[in-house]
């Protein structure tokens, strides 16, 4: 794999979001971004990602590993021209949660992990862009729900998709955690559009 440094990487999705600036979603390149992607996993803010023992390499060779899915993608994602978060998709019939729930046609799973802020927490961050990157899964039609499983010890990464329109699940057992579903529906978060009930962005609210 070729690496290619993040201002020269096409974005799938690019908004400009008032008050917030220009969000970029763009394809994880796993050599080019392993030192972020490790700088932010090894800390003790990210244990529920799951790779705190994880060196630089076994980062890059993880996300490796996902690159070379056809079920699974990853995404770094700029504010501006800075990395704040990492995203990643997958589809559930292919991945071991769908072994523990009935998934159904038009199911989406999402994971996020938002980078450490630079200077200090900052109210509707994460809200903001988590509908940013709703806005481009759901471009989609096809995709008519999104499922996301943190795990179940994560407060609050819950009542942050609570707060987007996610509706709890069951707990299941994967491999590596035992976790909580939480789905949105596509007419959900439609919805909340055409209502103008979405997160503001930091400082509206």
């Amino acid at each position: 794999m070729t690496s290619e440094p993040a201002a020269r990487r096409e974005a799938v999705h690019e908004q400009q979001i008032d008050g917030f600036g220009t969000v970029r979603i763009l394809p994880l390149d796993p050599a080019a971004d392993a030192d972020v992607i490790h700088g932010w996993v090894s800390q003790e803010r990210a244990r529920f990602w799951g790779m705190l023992d994880a060196d630089r390499d076994r980062v890059q060779e993880i996300y490796e590993y996902v690159g070379s899915l056809a079920t699974h993608h990853a995404f770094l994602v700029h504010r501006d021209d800075r990395p704040v978060a990492l995203f990643q998709t997958y589809e559930p019939a292919e991945d071991p949660v769908g072994e523990c729930y009935e998934v159904e046609p038009g199911d989406f799973g999402i994971h996020l992990m938002v980078g450490p802020a630079e200077c200090g927490a900052e109210r509707g961050f994460t809200d903001t862009l988590l509908s940013a990157f709703l806005d481009h899964v759901l471009a989609v039609p096809e995709r008519q729900r999104i499922v996301a499983e943190p795990d179940a010890r994560n407060d609050r990464a819950i009542a942050r998709l609570r707060r987007t329109g996610f509706v709890l699940g069951p707990e299941i057992e994967l491999p590596e955690k035992r976790a909580r579903l939480l789905f949105l529906s596509r007419d959900t978060f439609l919805a909340t559009r055409t209502l103008g009930t979405q997160p503001p962005a930091p400082g509206l609210r």
